[in-house]
């Protein structure tokens, strides 16, 4: 079951945008990095059912690869179907590809983990 509200991403959010401004990133592919780890955050809520998705930063030289860990074994369709521009919601996963230098999920022992790199040097 689902909590009607979504989960606070205020922690994530912040250690994404401190690790980046530390490393010294532009505040432009911050601020992509922080759109991205927003919908798949709202993602993992309200399609999984986490009520606390766990996220993992990696920053290894000049490539960030941000995962969002669920419960849920269910993939992200691949590829994503076109948008339906009258749709209320449906275009999350277009954005973080199109955002992202890869993409991609991951099933695990216990849910899945879904994943987007940037490269800093390939902006």
């Amino acid at each position: 079951m689902r909590a009607s509200n979504p989960p606070d991403w205020t922690a994530a959010r912040t250690e994404l945008c401190d690790l980046l401004t530390t490393a010294g990133w532009p505040p432009p592919t911050i601020c992509d990095a922080e759109l991205a780890l927003h919908e798949l955050f709202f993602n993992a809520w309200k399609h999984a059912g986490s009520l606390a998705p766990l996220v993992v930063l990696s920053l290894l030289e000049r490539r960030l690869r941000v995962s969002v860990c669920d419960d849920s074994q269910t993939l992200p369709p691949e590829p994503c179907a076109p948008a339906d521009p009258y749709a209320l919601s449906g275009r999350g996963l277009h954005l973080v590809r199109s955002l992202a230098h890869r993409f991609g999920a991951d099933l695990r022992k216990q849910g899945k983990a879904v994943w987007f790199e940037l490269q800093l040097d390939a902006a």
